[in-house]
């Protein structure tokens, strides 16, 4: 997992609300829910970005994000808009970090 601090936390947040919300939490408007919410959304984004930083391929990322969805989650099977999802966000993801600087420190 990457550090939080080296990244722009909010702008991952972002690429995880707009790009992969699996069980669909956006809308809900009870703050509490939506912050431990985001706080476990937080984890798996951070573990994936990390994952990019080590050049993992973006297609073993993404499936990371399915695996989530099945396992943590508790749905299944992943369809083909789940994994959709998971990739446009793995695609958001890197192409963010690659506007950002990083280095093999930030990674844990």
């Amino acid at each position: 997992m990457i550090d939080p601090s080296s990244i722009d936390m909010k702008v991952l947040r972002q690429i995880g609300w707009d790009h992969w919300d699996p069980i669909g939490i956006r809308p809900w408007k009870d703050p509490a829910w939506r912050r431990a919410a985001a706080d476990e959304y937080d984890s798996y984004l951070l573990r994936a970005a990390g994952m990019i930083l080590q050049n993992s391929s973006l297609e073993t990322v993404a499936a990371y994000l399915d695996e989530i969805v099945v396992i943590n989650m508790g749905l299944e099977p992943v369809s083909a808009a789940i994994h959709g999802a998971s990739v446009r966000t793995v695609e958001a993801m890197a192409a963010c970090l690659r506007t950002e600087s990083h280095d093999a420190r930030d990674v844990q």
